[in-house]
C-alpha cells in the first residue's frame, strides 16, 4: 500500500508530536529523530519500505535497519545506541513479529527506555488484531510459547514489553482486501528471487523447477518471467504443454510457439526446423517458460538449442528426470508453503483478508494442516469456504477426514496416470501399508514382490509422488493429499471392501476379518488394533482365501490387544507373504503349513510364540533379511537359521526364557543382534567374523571365551550388568574393539585390553587393583572406575601407597595417558591420593570420594590444553587446603591460557569453557580480586590500561548450596552482564555454563547427591570481549538446577541461591598477540594485573616493540634470504597471518605433538587447522 505524507502528518499530529520536527533538530545528543522497529520478512519490502520513503520525503531522520536476518536474542551495541540517539521510535507490529527474537530484544529496549527517559513510541498494528497483541493472543501466544519452550530468560521480559506497547494509542491497518493477482503471489517472493539470480548467471541458459503438482511451480514462473521479460528481445510462455501436446499433436503446438515467439505465421510441415528459421533463432536473445512438461523430446522439438546467446528457457515439470534428460543447467525444487504464508494464503481466498478472523482461527488452521503447504489446496479449500457458515466448515472438516477434495484429487491423479504399471503399484503399497517404513525396508520388502522396485522408488521421489524425511534417517514419506489420492483409487476398484487389494480402515479390516469376507483380491492388511471396536477373535481359515496376500501387518499404538486367537488353533497363512508384522502374537507356533520362502520381515514383538520356525535343516529362508522378537516372554528356542543367509537384524531383546540360539557364524550378512534381558542365555553366541558391534547386557552369560579372537571386526562389546566373571586374554588380540563395558559385572581381575580400545567402562565391578602390565600407553579416550574398591594403578613409575591405604596414584608421566579425555572415579570410598593429574584431561570426576585427602597436578605449561575442562570434586570433604590451592591454581591456569587461545585465535573463533567444582565456601581474595556476598557485582575497568585496541576478558568463582542437586551435568550456571563505554553506550551480553557432551554410555544420569556448599570457578570463550573503551562492568549470576532422578520421580527446575560471587579481570592487549604466543607456558601471556598496579607496569609486563616482521625473522633466522622472502610476513595474506599465529602458538609443543596417537580425539582447534598447521609447521621448525 502506498503511504504518503497525507498520512503520516496526521499519525504524528494525532500524538501530540507538533514539535516534533523542531525539538529533534535543536537536540544536540540525538542523532536519529525515528527509530524504525520491523519484521523484515512481513512488511521489509512493502509496508515499511513505503513508510520509510514517506518519513525520509517529510525530512525526518530515519534510523533503518537494512539487515533483517535473525539476529539472535541479544540486542547488539549498534540497535542498543540507535535506539537511546533517538526522539521517537515506530514499531510495526506485523503477524510474525513476535516469532522474531531480535524484533523483540529492540522491543524491550524501546519500552524499557519509554518508561526510564521518556521516549515516545508509536506503535503500527499491520493486519494485527491490537487486542491479540495486548493479550498475547492467536499468532503471538504461539510465537511466546515457542520462546518458552527454548527455556529463554528473556521471555517474561518480551512479553511485558510486548503487552505494554499493546495498550498504547496506535494505527491500526486492517486487512489489506487485494485482487487476485496479490492472493495468488503469497510466499513467493523468496523463491523469486532465487529465479532471478539464476537468470543473471551465465552459465544457466536452461533452468527447471520442479515439484509435485499443485505446488506453485507454474505461479513461480509466471511470476519470474513478468518480471524478466522486458530484458530481453522476445518472449513466449507456453503453458500446458504435455495436454496440449496430446490434443494438438507435436507439430501445431510447435508452430503456435514459433509463431507467438517471432511475431509472425510459421508453419513447419517437416520433424526438423528449416536453415533459414535456426538463423532467425540464432540471432534472437529470448526468455521463454514450457510449463508442465512430462517429457524431455518436448524440449527438444521446440528448438531450444538454436536460440541465441543470453536466452533463457524455464522449464516446469514433476519429474526431476525430465529437467535432467532436458539438458537443465540449473534445477530448483519449489517446496510447500511455510504454515505462516499457508494461513495467508488460505485466508485471502476464504476471508479475502490476510489473515483469519478470531471465530475462524482453529477451524482455518486444520484446514492449513491439510493441506500441507500446498497453494492449489489452499485456494481450493478457501474458495469453497468463501461466504459459508460455520456449521459447513465444521462438516467440510470431517468430509476432508474421509473422502479428500475431488477437486485437489483430481488433479493430483494426473501424474499417478502418467506411471508404468510397476510405479503405480508401488506407489499405492506405500501410500496404503508402508508409509511410516524406511527407505531401506521398502526396497527390500517391494524388491521381492516387483523387479526394478528400488529404481521405481526413485522415480516416484523424481516425480514428486514420495518424498525422503531424513529426520530421523532415510524414512519414506507421502504428503497427505497424495497418500489420499492413493486411497482413492483403491476404493474405485470395487464397491465390495473384500475385493479391493488394499485394505486400511480399522472398520473395513474389521468386517473382512470377522465374517471372513476375504477373497484373492486382497494384496496387503494394514490395523491398528487399538482402532477395533470390539475385541475379534480369528477363525483359523481367515485368511486361506487370501491367496495373494503379500503384507499382513497387525500392531497397536497404546497396547491394547483386541485381536485374538485360540492359544492351540494355528492361525494359517498364506505363503504369498513378504511382510509379517503381528505384535501381540497370539498362539505358541507359526502354522507348519506355511512356508516363509517369500518371507523378508518377521516381527512378531510382544507376542505367545515359544518356538521360532521349524528345525528343518532345508527350509528356505533365504529372502529372509529381519526377525524381531523383541519381548516375546515365553520364546525358548529359535530353530535353525541356516537357510538365513539374507538376515540382517535379529532382536531378541527381552526374552527372558530363551536358553539357546542358533549357530549364526555362517550368517554373514548379519549386522544386528539384540540380546538385551535374555536373563536365561548362559552361553555366548557363536557369530560370524565381520559382527561389528554386539549388545549382550543383562543376560546370563558368565564368560567372554577365545573364541573371542575369531571376532577381527568386533568394535563394540557391551556385557553390563550380565553374569560375566572371566574374559579371556585373547580379547586383547581385537584390534577393532573400541568399547568394551563390564559395568556391574562379578568381575575380579581386570582385563587384558585391546592397544586400541578407547572407552573402557568398570563401574561396579570387584576388581581392586589395575595389574602392572597393563599398558598405560594405550588409546583410552575414557576409563570409569567409579563405585570400585580399587587399590591402585601401576605403570612404570612408582606408586604412592602407604600401609594397607587403598589408593589411585595417576603417573606423572603425561605420556601414558597421553589420550584419555575422561576418567571417571565418582564414588571410590577408599581413594585418599589422585597425584599428577594429566593437564590435557577434559573431564574428571570424582564425586564423593569421601576418603579423597590430597590432590596434585602436573606441571601444565608444556601441554595443549583441551577446550572444555570438567574438573568436579563435589562432596570431597577430607581435601586438605593444599589440595584447593591446587585445584583453584589449575582452574586459573587454564582459564587463563583459554584467554590467551581465544584472544590469540579472534578470526577463527574458538569455543572453549571451564568448569571447576569443590566442596567450601570462601573465595579466593588472591585470586578474584573483586567480590560481593550475594549474586550481583559492580567492578571498574582498570582506566587507561590499553595501548592500542585489546581485549578483556573475566573469570568467575560463586559459592552455593548445591544440596538439591542430583548431577553437575543438571546445573546451568548463567551470568548476564552489562559492559558500559565511556560515551555512556550499555552493550549487554549473556553467558551459560553447561556440560553439552553426552558421554555417558547410560541412558539416565547416577544421582550424586550434592551435600552442603560448594565453589565453582567458570570460565567460558563467551567472555573474551573487544575492548570498546569499557569503564564499568556489572555482573548477575543464577544457578538454575534441572532435576531428575531414577530414585524419585523428579522433573522441575529450580533457582539455587547464589550465595557469594567473585570476578577476575583479565587485561590483554591487542599488540601483544606475537609476544605472547612465544611464550607458550604462561607467562607474560596475560597481565592478569589488578586496578591497583600501574598502568606503566602492566604495559610494561606484556607489550613489544617488534614489529611483526621481527617476529617472523626471529623465528627463521636461520633460514636462507629465498626462504625469507618467500615468507615475507608483510606481504602475507590474512589467512596466513592466522596459520602462523596458530604456528607460533604450537611450535615449542612439536615434539609432544608428534608423539599424540591418530587416536586421540581431536580439539576445535586441530579440527580447523591440523592439515593447514601441520604443512606449515614441519618445513619451518626444519627451518
Amino acid at each position: 500500500m502506498e503511504l504518503g505524507c497525507h498520512t503520516i502528518y496526521p499519525l504524528l499530529q494525532s500524538h501530540n508530536l507538533n514539535s516534533f520536527m523542531a525539538s529533534s533538530s535543536s537536540s544536540r545528543q540525538m542523532k536519529h529523530q525515528v527509530f524504525l522497529s520491523f519484521r523484515g520478512e512481513d512488511t521489509g519490502l512493502n509496508f515499511t519500505s513505503h513508510l520509510l520513503k514517506a518519513l525520509k520525503d517529510t525530512g525526518i531522520n530515519v534510523f533503518f535497519d537494512e539487515d533483517t536476518l535473525e539476529k539472535g536474542d541479544q540486542l547488539s551495541l549498534a540497535l542498543s545506541q540507535a535506539i537511546a540517539t533517538s526522539n521517537l521510535s515506530i514499531i510495526v507490529l506485523s503477524v510474525n513479529y513476535a516469532s522474531s527474537k531480535s524484533c523483540l530484544a529492540e522491543l524491550s529496549d524501546i519500552m524499557d527506555r519509554k518508561d526510564t527517559e521518556g521516549h515516545i513510541v508509536l506503535p503500527i498494528f499491520y493486519h494485527v488484531d491490537p487486542s491479540d497483541v495486548r493479550n498475547l493472543g492467536g499468532r503471538f501466544k504461539t510465537s511466546f510459547d515457542d520462546h518458552e519452550s527454548e527455556k529463554l530468560d528473556q521471555v517474561q521480559q518480551w512479553q511485558t514489553a510486548f503487552v505494554e506497547v499493546g495498550k498504547l494509542k496506535g494505527w491500526h491497518i486492517e486487512g489489506c482486501k487485494s485482487g487476485s493477482a496479490a492472493e495468488e503471489l503469497v510466499g513467493i517472493d523468496d523463491k523469486k528471487r532465487t529465479i532471478l539470480r539464476l537468470i543473471d548467471q551465465e552459465d544457466s541458459r536452461v533452468i527447471g523447477l520442479w515439484g509435485m503438482g499443485g505446488i506453485g511451480k507454474t505461479t513461480l514462473a509466471d511470476a519470474v518471467y513478468k518480471e524478466a521479460f522486458t530484458k530481453f528481445e522476445d518472449h513466449c510462455f507456453l503453458q500446458n504443454v504435455s495436454q496440449k501436446l496430446e490434443k494438438q499433436g507435436i507439430e501445431s503446438l510447435r508452430n503456435e510457439f514459433l509463431s507467438k515467439l517471432l511475431n509472425q505465421k510459421i508453419h513447419i510441415g517437416t520433424p526438423s526446423i528449416s536453415f533459414t528459421l535456426i538463423e532467425r533463432l540464432n540471432n534472437k536473445r529470448v526468455i521463454v517458460v514450457f510449463d508442465d512438461v512430462n517429457d524431455p523430446d518436448q524440449i527438444d522439438c521446440m528448438g531450444v538449442k538454436y536460440f541465441g546467446d543470453g536466452s533463457k528457457i524455464i522449464i516446469t515439470s514433476r519429474d526431476r528426470q525430465v529437467l535432467r534428460n532436458g539438458g537443465a543447467d540449473k534445477m530448483y525444487e519449489v517446496k510447500k508453503l511455510n504454515e505462516n504464508d499457508s494461513l495467508q494464503l488460505f485466508s485471502t481466498f476464504a476471508f479475502k483478508l490476510l489473515n483469519p478472523s478470531v471465530d475462524y482461527r482453529d477451524l482455518s488452521n486444520k484446514f492449513v494442516e491439510y493441506a500441507q503447504g500446498s497453494p492449489l489446496a489452499l485456494k481450493v479449500l478457501g474458495s469453497k469456504l468463501y461466504t459459508k457458515t460455520k456449521k459447513d466448515w465444521e462438516s467440510e472438516v470431517e468430509k476432508l477426514k474421509e473422502y479428500g477434495q475431488p477437486k485437489i484429487l483430481q488433479i493430483l491423479k494426473r501424474s499417478f496416470g502418467e506411471l508404468d504399471e510397476i510405479e503405480k503399484n508401488i506407489f499405492l503399497d506405500i501410500a496404503c501399508i508402508f508409509k511410516r517404513v524406511s527407505k531401506k525396508e521398502a526396497e527390500e520388502v517391494l524388491s521381492c514382490c516387483y523387479k526394478g522396485a528400488a529404481c521405481g522408488i526413485s522415480n516416484l521421489i523424481d516425480k514428486c509422488l514420495l518424498d525422503i524425511d531424513c529426520k530421523y534417517g532415510e524414512y519414506i514419506s507421502v504428503h497427505d493429499m497424495l497418500e489420499e489420492m492413493g486411497k482413492d483409487i483403491v476404493r474405485q476398484e470395487s464397491k465390495s471392501i473384500g475385493m479391493r487389494s488394499r485394505l486400511w480402515s480399522p472398520e473395513d479390516v474389521d468386517k473382512v476379518l470377522r465374517y471372513s469376507k476375504g477373497s484373492e483380491s486382497i494384496e496387503g492388511i494394514t490395523l491398528d488394533m487399538s482402532q477395533i471396536k470390539d475385541k475379534l477373535r480369528l477363525h483359523p481359515s481367515v485368511f486361506e482365501n487370501m491367496l495373494s496376500l503379500k503384507y499382513l501387518e497387525f500392531y497397536s499404538c497404546n497396547f491394547d490387544k483386541k485381536l485374538l486367537a485360540d492359544e492351540h488353533d494355528i492361525v494359517s497363512l498364506p505363503n504369498e507373504l513378504r511382510y509379517l508384522r503381528w505384535s501381540y502374537y497370539p498362539v505358541k507356533y507359526l502354522p507348519s503349513s506355511f512356508n516363509p520362502k517369500n518371507l523378508v520381515v518377521l516381527n512378531l514383538s510382544n507376542g505367545n510364540i515359544e518356538q521360532l520356525l521349524d528345525d528343518n535343516d532345508h527350509q528356505d529362508l533365504v529372502n529372509l533379511r529381519k526377525i524381531n522378537v523383541s519381548q516375546c516372554k515365553n520364546l525358548r528356542k529359535i530353530a535353525n537359521l541356516l537357510g538365513a543367509i539374507n538376515l540382517k537384524t535379529l532382536d531378541c531383546s527381552g526374552c527372558e526364557s530363551l536358553v539357546e540360539l542358533p549357530c549364526l557364524n555362517r550368517l554373514t550378512s548379519l549386522e544386528f543382534l539384540e540380546l538385551e534381558e535374555c536373563y536365561s542365555l548362559k552361553e555366548f553366541p557363536e557369530l560370524p567374523n565381520n559382527f561389528s558391534d554386539l549388545s549382550l547386557q543383562e543376560t546370563g552369560i558368565e564368560e567372554v571365551p577365545d573364541s573371542i579372537d575369531r571376532l577381527t571386526s568386533l568394535e563394540m562389546l557391551v556385557l553390563s550388568n550380565s553374569m560375566v566373571k572371566n574374559v579371556s586374554s585373547h580379547i586383547s588380540k581385537l584390534e577393532s574393539l573400541g568399547l568394551l563395558d563390564l559395568s556391574y559385572c562379578p568381575i575380579a581381575e581386570f582385563p587384558e585390553i585391546p592397544r586400541n580400545l578407547r572407552v573402557l567402562e568398570l563401574r561396579g565391578t570387584q576388581i581392586e587393583e589395575v595389574p602392572f602390565c597393563f599398558d598405560c600407553q594405550s588409546s583410552l579416550t575414557l576409563l570409569d572406575l567409579s563405585y570400585t574398591s580399587i587399590q591402585k594403578i601401576q605403570c612404570n613409575m612408582s606408586i604412592s601407597s602407604s600401609g594397607d591405604i587403598k589408593t589411585v596414584d595417576v603417573p606423572s608421566s603425561i605420556t601414558r595417558f597421553g589420550n584419555l579425555v575422561r576418567l571417571k572415579m565418582n564414588y571410590c570410598n577408599s581413594l585418599k591420593l589422585l597425584s599428577e593429574v594429566p593437564p590435557d584431561l577434559s573431564y574428571l570426576e570424582a564425586h564423593g570420594c569421601s576418603s579423597l585427602e590430597k590432590v596434585t597436578f602436573t606441571d601444565q605449561n608444556l601441554f595443549e590444553l583441551p577446550d572444555d575442562i570438567f574438573m568436579i570434586f563435589s562432596n570431597c570433604f577430607n581435601l586438605n587446603q593444599d589440595s584447593i590451592d591446587n585445584i583453584l591454581e589449575s582452574a586459573m591456569f587454564k582459564a587463563g591460557a583459554q584467554v590467551e587461545t581465544r584472544t590469540s585465535l579472534w578470526e577463527i573463533g574458538w569455543e572453549s569453557q571451564t568448569f571447576f567444582c569443590f566442596p567450601g565456601n570462601e573465595i579466593s581474595a588472591n585470586k578474584f580480586e573483586f567480590q560481593s556476598l550475594n549474586s550481583s557485582i559492580d567492578l571498574k575497568i582498570a582506566p587507561n590500561w590499553r595501548v592500542g585496541g585489546g581485549f578483556l576478558a573475566f573469570a568467575i568463582c560463586l559459592v552455593a548450596d548445591l544440596t538439591d542437586c542430583c548431577h553437575y551435568k543438571n546445573l546451568e550456571c548463567i551470568c548476564e552482564y552489562q559492559l558500559k563505554a565511556t560515551d555512556g553506550g550499555n552493550e549487554k551480553f549473556k553467558t551459560k555454563w553447561y556440560d553439552h557432551e553426552d558421554g555417558d554410555l547410560d541412558s539416565e544420569l547416577e544421582d550424586f547427591e550434592f551435600m552442603g556448599d560448594h565453589v565453582l570457578v567458570l570460565f567460558n570463550d563467551d567472555m573474551v570481549k573487544k575492548d570498546e573503551d569499557y569503564v564499568e562492568a556489572s555482573f548477575e549470576f543464577y544457578i538454575k538446577g534441572h532435576y531428575y532422578s531414577w530414585k524419585e520421580v523428579k522433573d522441575k527446575t529450580d533457582d539455587i541461591e547464589v550465595k557469594k560471587c567473585g570476578v577476575h579481570v583479565f587485561y590483554v592487549d591487542e599488540d601483544q598477540f606475537d609476544e605472547m604466543s612465544k611464550d607458550v607456558s604462561g607467562e607474560g601471556q596475560i597481565d592478569e594485573t589488578s586496578n591497583d598496579e600501574s598502568d606503566e607496569d602492566q604495559i610494561d609486563e606484556t607489550s613489544s616493540e617488534a614489529s611483526d616482521e621481527d617476529q617472523f625473522d626471529k623465528t627463521s633466522s636461520d633460514a636462507s634470504d629465498e626462504d625469507q622472502e618467500k615468507f615475507n610476513f608483510d606481504e602475507m595474506s590474512k589467512d596466513i597471518r592466522v596459520v602462523f599465529d596458530i604456528f607460533l602458538l604450537t611450535v615449542e609443543l612439536w615434539p609432544a605433538m608428534q608423539q599424540k596417537t591418530s587416536s586421540r580425539p581431536e580439539s576445535k582447534l586441530n579440527q580447523r587447522s591440523n592439515s593447514i598447521l601441520f604443512s606449515f609447521v614441519t618445513p619451518l621448525v626444519a627451518l
